[in-house]
C-alpha cells in the first residue's frame, strides 16, 4: 500500500503498531492529539482531534487503510467519550466514505460483551452486554461500522481488543492476551483478504483458557500463534487466588463492571 494511516498512534498501543506495521505501506501517516515525537522515514505525523470533522476529513484523504485507535481507552465522563469515540467514529467514517472507502480495521473491545459471566463461550452474534461508557461507545462504533458497510459498502475489521500487552499482567488475562505479534499478523490479513465485509473478530491469541470462538473469522486465514499460557505460573504466583465475587473471577469484563459512571 502507498499510504496507511494510524489514529491513537501516541497511545500503547499505538506506538508499537507504528514501528511494526512499517513493512506494509510506503508511508505510515501518524496521528493524535498528543506529541508523537518526530517524524521517521516513511512517517507523517499529523496532529488532528477525532472530534474535529473537517480535520479528520483532510486526515484520511489520500490513505489506502486505516487503523483506528483513536480515541479514549479506559473507562471516563461521557462528555470525554463522546468527543473521540462517538463524534469521532462519525466524523472518520464520514471521511473514509469522501474518501473512496478505504478498508479501516476498527479496534473495537471486549468490554461491549463484557457482563457475560467467565464460563460462557461467546460467538460474534451473541447480543452485547457492556460493561460502562466506554464499552456502549464501542458498540456505537460496531453499530456505525455495520451500517456503513451495508448502506456504502465500507469494509471494517471490527476487532474485539481483549488485553493486548508485551505479556499477560493478571488472572483475567490469561484468557482475554493478544500479543503484539498476533496482532500485527492479524492486521496484515485483514488489509490483504481479496474481499473482507464487516466481520467481528476476537482479538485475542490462542489462549488455553479463552473464552471466544474465533471460527467465523476463519476465512482471514489468521492464526494467531502465541498462548497467555506460557506465563501462567508467574501470573498466578503474582495475583494468588481471586475472592469468589472478584469481578476478575466472575465477568469477561472484570474491573470495569464494578467502574461507576464517571461524571468528571
Amino acid at each position: 500500500m502507498q499510504r496507511i494511516l494510524i489514529t491513537g498512534a501516541a497511545g500503547g498501543l499505538g506506538r508499537v503498531m507504528r514501528e511494526k506495521l512499517k513493512p506494509l505501506a510506503e508511508t505510515i501517516r501518524l496521528s493524535d492529539i498528543s506529541d508523537m515525537g518526530e517524524a521517521g522515514p516513511n512517517e507523517e505525523i499529523v496532529r488532528c482531534d477525532l472530534g474535529d470533522e473537517a480535520a479528520v476529513l483532510d486526515l484520511v484523504e489520500g490513505c489506502d487503510a486505516i487503523i483506528h485507535l483513536g480515541g479514549v481507552s479506559v473507562e471516563q465522563s461521557f462528555d470525554k467519550i463522546l468527543n473521540g469515540n462517538i463524534k469521532g467514529v462519525y466524523n472518520l467514517y464520514e471521511a473514509a466514505r469522501a474518501h473512496g472507502h478505504p478498508r479501516i480495521v476498527f479496534a473495537s473491545s471486549n468490554h461491549t460483551i463484557g457482563f457475560y459471566t467467565q464460563d460462557q463461550r461467546l460467538t460474534p452474534d451473541m447480543p452485547m452486554k457492556p460493561d460502562g461508557l466506554y464499552g456502549v461507545s464501542k458498540c456505537f462504533g460496531e453499530a456505525m461500522a455495520s451500517l456503513y458497510h451495508s448502506k456504502f459498502g465500507q469494509e471494517t475489521a471490527i476487532v474485539r481488543i481483549g488485553s493486548c500487552f508485551p505479556e499477560p499482567a493478571n488472572y483475567r488475562m490469561l484468557s482475554t492476551w493478544m500479543s503484539f505479534d498476533d496482532f500485527t499478523a492479524l492486521i496484515g490479513r485483514c488489509l490483504s483478504v481479496p474481499r473482507l465485509g464487516c466481520p467481528i473478530i476476537w482479538g485475542a491469541s490462542d489462549n488455553d483458557r479463552g473464552w471466544w470462538d474465533n471460527s467465523a473469522a476463519g476465512f482471514l486465514g489468521w492464526r494467531p500463534k502465541d498462548n497467555a499460557e506460557v506465563y501462567a505460573a508467574s501470573v498466578l504466583a503474582k495475583d494468588g487466588p481471586l475472592a469468589a465475587d472478584d469481578p476478575n473471577a466472575i465477568y469477561q469484563g472484570g474491573m470495569f463492571t464494578r467502574d461507576p459512571i464517571h461524571k468528571t
